[in-house]
């Protein structure tokens, strides 16, 4: 089993100093705009489909 890849930027601010805060499993806190978040893995999607458009149709 490998690890799983850490982000490379804050999802709020976009810079790169991020560390793994101690909540827990894919948690991960940055140190310039001071803000928490939580990575998690919702599943596979099915292929053909899209998650941009309503029933996965491209229009």
């Amino acid at each position: 089993m490998s690890e799983r890849a850490a982000p490379f930027h804050c999802p709020y601010c976009g810079d790169e100093d991020l560390r793994p805060h101690e909540q827990g499993h894919g948690a991960w806190e940055c140190a310039a705009c001071c803000r928490a978040f939580q990575l998690k893995f919702l599943g596979l999607l099915a292929p053909g489909t899209s998650g941009d458009t309503p029933g996965g149709k491209e229009i």
